[in-house]
């Protein structure tokens, strides 16, 4: 049994092929681990408000010194780590737009990347706190980035695995629903990504 943390940041809804895909991880999830529980943060309506001075000075305040302004402003970043740190495995639904992640998705990254919390520094450098988790990327796109002369485009999977090792979110996945605007491997495109789930 696993505590699933699922992490969806498409505004496309039914449509979203990152969701669909993230589900169908989950599901491979339940068949390894029957009885894993699921909790969903929808960060499209769900909102992460982007970082303003309120937030950075309240993350660089020490909670015993927090004002009533502080603890309002850290309340978002407080509750996403508390469902990080609870979960065993997390799934991230990232669909690629403009090469890059969704801007929800960048907001709730901005709040979860907390000196002292998150990470932090010794003599060898930075060194990550979020550790024995899994993490499985959900990402979708129209073209092809897996390979091929667009690769070097995609900044979804190389900022994600960057940003997550850093907080010590090293032992990650990524499946891909990707060429669903080729109108040559359209058809095909969606399968080819779920069959390619293993959960391991």
């Amino acid at each position: 049994m696993k505590k699933i943390l699922h992490i969806i940041s498409s505004p496309r809804g039914a449509a979203s092929f990152s969701i669909k895909l993230g589900h169908a991880i989950i599901d491979k999830i339940k068949e390894t681990y029957p009885g894993s529980t699921v909790t969903e943060r929808n960060l499209v309506t769900q909102h992460f408000p982007h970082l303003e001075e309120s937030h950075i000075t309240s993350f660089y305040t020490p909670e015993e010194q927090h004002s009533p302004e502080n603890k309002i402003a850290i309340q978002h970043s407080d509750e996403a780590l508390a469902q990080i740190f609870d979960a065993d495995i997390i799934v991230i639904g990232a669909p690629l737009y403009n090469f890059g992640i969704h801007s929800a998705l960048k907001a709730w990254i901005d709040h979860i990347v907390r000196k002292g919390k998150t990470f932090d520094y010794d003599q060898n450098g930075p060194r990550g706190l979020i550790t024995d988790k899994k993490v499985y990327i959900a990402m979708s796109s129209g073209g092809i980035y897996s390979e091929g002369p667009m690769q070097s485009y995609d900044f979804v999977v190389p900022y994600l695995k960057t940003i997550l090792g850093f907080q010590g979110l090293t032992d990650v996945s990524v499946f891909r629903i990707e060429g669903t605007n080729v109108a040559e491997i359209a058809e095909s495109a969606v399968e080819k990504g779920l069959s390619s789930i293993v959960i391991d």
